[in-house]
């Protein structure tokens, strides 16, 4: 009996050993390193600020905390003055890291040249084409990417929506304006992918709250998800990625040799005027289309984009990505990548499937992942146990707050130049990017209802790579190039 009753006394005691201890709350005091680099013969002195900010409701509740790596440049101009620009990629669900390592930060993630796998070990070098030397910089990872998270699982859905990230995003930058002491600095924001999807919802969402732009940089866009969704009914991705598929078959010499002979430029503005006219009325008409003016269209489509006629008749004229990028290259059972179609990969091995795998992700995931992992502790100072979601893993589900209907910011943006004529827009693209192909933004563009003042205010950039058109050494240098004259046009 006795040792019965010491079990029972001992019983609080272990549950109390066995309960999970709670999570400790994040030091939100954040790491400063000073830094220095040379590029093309310039010494340049910075410092960094990485950390988490605390994000709280209207109770004053914190609710999660985002991650953030900020670059201001040292001595010169007064910071207060001096330009500002917030970084974020895609996904949704991807970090910083692609913009942060690839393009804008002093130092990146080494490729080979044209954007393709190095071996291992992966390196990080100094970027000759970081865009410090022109504006501070502060990438954001949104909470769910990263190492940003919600305080409580149950709190993650709030922020794993279109609508929730904006809002949490848009507090971070009043939170980072305030503690920095930043409210008169020349504002910009960069987004990539999904990114620019977040961009353009922001300017539109902080316009209201104050907060101006001076300039936008959209990085291979996607604004109206109507214009890229292969889905029953949906016409329009058909036309719009046709370009591309032009471009891909060009690249990879799969046209026939008179078209194979032309500019690719040339080539593409002839395959874009027949994309919105004959093609989209072809599409338009349905069994209502003649047999003569089927034919004449199958043989364009099979001019433009190096397929088989019989398929492209078989596919009822249109030509899914998934096929086309098994399709272009079957013979060689080589796959064409999703997000760069110059790289390849092998073919899946059931001869009925046309995606396995997206080479062109193969080949960024890996260097990025090791060189970000020991940049931020080596160099950054910045200690952590938790896992950095680099791309997805953060949250199993996103809501677009669009239920049926495409998710389309467009106004959003065309709002933020309504309230703010003075913010200015560059849009970056790539002909081989078939995740948010380039014809489909200008579609986008196009139907905005955009006054002549407010075009006047757009620049476009188009480059011979694919959706991180930046791994490639020469787009890299051109969008720097163009990435300065933007800057100094929008806030001299």
């Amino acid at each position: 009996m006795a040792r019965y009753l010491l079990a029972l006394l001992a019983l609080p005691l272990i549950a109390q050993q066995n309960q999970t201890p709670a999570p400790k709350a994040p030091d939100e005091t954040p790491v400063v390193r000073k830094h220095e680099i040379t590029i093309k013969g310039r010494a340049l002195k910075y410092t960094t600020t990485t950390g988490l900010m605390p994000i709280r409701n209207a109770e004053g509740t914190t609710e999660a905390h985002i991650f953030y790596m900020a670059y201001t440049l040292d001595g010169g101009t007064e910071p207060a003055k001096r330009r500002l620009m917030f970084s974020f990629n895609g996904g949704p669900g991807s970090s910083s890291v692609w913009l942060h390592l690839g393009a804008l930060g002093p130092k990146r993630a080494k490729m080979l040249d044209d954007g393709a796998l190095p071996p291992a070990p992966y390196q990080l070098v100094t970027n000759e084409e970081t865009w410090l030397d022109e504006t501070d910089l502060v990438f954001i990872d949104p909470v769910g990417t990263g190492y940003s998270r919600a305080v409580k699982p149950d709190l993650l859905a709030k922020f794993a929506s279109r609508n929730g990230d904006i809002e949490s995003v848009g507090e971070f930058i009043r939170l980072y304006l305030t503690r920095e002491k930043r409210w008169l600095s020349p504002l910009f924001l960069v987004g990539e992918s999904y990114g620019t999807t977040r961009a353009a919802g922001l300017a539109g969402h902080l316009i209201d709250k104050g907060i101006a732009f001076n300039g936008i940089a959209l990085v291979s866009t996607i604004l109206n998800f109507q214009t890229a969704r292969f889905t029953d009914g949906n016409d329009l991705p058909y036309p719009l990625i046709l370009p591309t598929y032009t471009a891909t078959a060009h690249y990879h010499k799969r046209l026939p040799a008179q078209q194979q002979r032309r500019p690719l430029r040339e080539l593409l503005k002839e395959v874009e005027r027949w994309a919105l006219g004959p093609y989209s009325e072809a599409l338009a008409k349905g069994d209502q289309l003649e047999p003569a003016a089927r034919k004449a269209v199958v043989d364009k489509l099979a001019a433009y984009t190096g397929l088989d006629p019989k398929l492209i008749d078989q596919g009822e004229l249109r030509i899914s990505l998934p096929y086309f990028n098994r399709a272009l290259l079957r013979d060689q059972n080589r796959l064409v990548g999703r997000l760069d179609s110059r790289l390849t990969g092998p073919g899946p091995r059931n001869l009925a499937a046309t995606f396995e795998f997206d080479p062109s992700m193969s080949a960024i995931r890996p260097p990025y992942t090791a060189a970000f992992n020991h940049y931020v502790r080596a160099e950054l100072g910045y200690e952590s146990d938790v896992e950095y979601h680099i791309l997805g893993g953060g949250f199993p589900r996103w809501n677009q707050n669009a239920e049926g209907q495409y998710v389309n910011v467009s106004d959003a943006l065309r709002a933020a130049f309504a309230r703010n004529p003075h913010m200015k827009l560059y849009l970056g693209a790539g002909y081989y990017d078939m995740a948010t192909p380039y014809f489909a933004a200008y579609y986008t563009l196009d139907h905005m209802g955009l006054a002549a003042e407010v075009k006047a205010n757009i620049r476009i950039h188009e480059y011979e790579a694919g959706h991180m058109y930046y791994i490639h050494l020469p787009a890299l240098a051109a969008t720097k190039r163009d990435m300065v004259e933007f800057l100094r046009w929008a806030a001299p």
